[in-house]
């Protein structure tokens, strides 16, 4: 399984899909779902949508990861040919100058990018230590005059993401651009490999999620026309293995998947994931049984697309199940491939757990 996984996460950091403009990384995952024999289906959004059915009378499952990355938009193109952009999600502006990007004009018409930065012999100590906001950033192409940029195909509105860049890092890491959230998407193929094998399971919805870095709400639209019963979210967890983040908990790269017990966002959005406890035990149920080493976290600052999903119908039993990453919405995340072939095991056990019988019953929980 190591091979395939690390070979389907490198081809999915490679292909770009901002936010609203998925269609790439969606036609890809098509392709490797279709090639296992899944039939897909794509709703108006862009929500890539597989279902295995599974046994009568169990509870059904909505297994999902986005499939967008944080980024830009074009907001201005200068008569220098110099592009100004708007960022789209939680772009860390610190860490922009001297970047590469890719202005997504379509494929094999895209064009490369730099982030420019003020050269240091002309930077003055009291702006070296000073953190340029995004809007006062351009992105240089090489071009001399706005009619040029426009003759390349970019316009107001162009999609730009970091340049795609993956590599391995030591034996077991990965390296590179939108590991949050190809990673789940990979997982996801994975499991949906492993899960059609079983003789008994659930019915299960693989959904390949847009817009998570913009406004958090492409899974529910999935969720509203799904209405599963159980809904299970694969994305990242927060390190606390480097010395900048120790104080943030206790997850560690390498050391098993993880399952968030509680996210908050905390800045003027109040919402967040608590998840349900019949859930939360057969995860780590599995965990135990397994053999699958499980880590915890609960944090604030953050939020996934669950805590939209579990507000669906009547209410949908939740739980982010997680990958640890580190340097988040950066240019370079990192994961490790031990952690993504524990969460493979673990999504894939705790869902042929969830049977006939299976109680959702909040009454059962003191």
């Amino acid at each position: 399984m190591t091979q395939q996984l690390r070979k389907d996460l490198h081809d999915l950091m490679l292909i770009p899909g901002l936010s609203g403009h998925e269609d790439r990384v969606r036609r890809h995952l098509r392709a490797l779902m279709e090639k296992e024999g899944f039939d897909c289906r794509t709703d108006t959004l862009g929500n890539l949508i597989a279902t295995l059915d599974g046994d009568e009378g169990a509870p059904s499952v909505m297994l999902f990861a986005h499939t967008d990355q944080l980024g830009f938009v074009v907001r201005k193109i200068e008569a220098s040919g110099l592009i100004r952009v708007e960022r789209l999600g939680g772009i860390p502006e610190k860490a922009l100058p001297a970047q590469s990007v890719l202005l997504c004009v379509g494929e094999g018409r895209d064009v490369k990018g730099i982030i420019a930065n003020k050269s240091h012999h002309a930077t003055p100590p009291e702006e070296k230590y000073k953190v340029t906001p995004y809007a006062e950033l351009f992105i240089d192409i090489g071009a001399e005059s706005a009619d040029a940029v426009r003759k390349l195909g970019i316009e107001i509105g162009t999609a730009v993401v970091y340049e795609p860049n993956v590599f391995d890092l030591g034996e077991h890491r990965v390296a590179g651009t939108s590991v949050d959230d190809r990673a789940g998407c990979a997982v996801i193929v994975e499991a949906a490999r492993r899960l059609k094998k079983e003789a008994s399971r659930p019915t299960i919805h693989f959904v390949f999620a847009v817009l998570e870095e913009f406004n958090l709400r492409g899974a529910m639209v999935a969720a509203q026309a799904l209405r599963p019963d159980i809904a299970i979210q694969l994305d990242l967890a927060l390190t606390s293995d480097t010395p900048d983040m120790a104080h943030r908990g206790e997850v560690h790269m390498g050391a098993g998947p993880a399952i968030s017990h509680y996210s908050f966002h905390g800045r003027g959005t109040l919402n967040g994931t608590i998840p349900h406890p019949a859930v939360v035990d057969a995860v780590q149920r599995t965990a135990s049984e397994d053999g699958i080493p499980l880590q915890h976290t609960a944090h604030v600052g953050a939020l996934t697309d669950s805590s939209y999903v579990q507000l669906v119908g009547e209410g949908v039993a939740c739980v982010d199940l997680c990958f640890p990453s580190r340097y988040t919405h950066t240019s370079l995340e990192v994961c490790d491939m031990r952690d993504l072939e524990g969460l493979t095991a673990l999504v894939t056990g705790a869902i042929t757990r969830m049977g006939t019988g299976f109680d959702l019953d909040r009454d059962s929980y003191t």
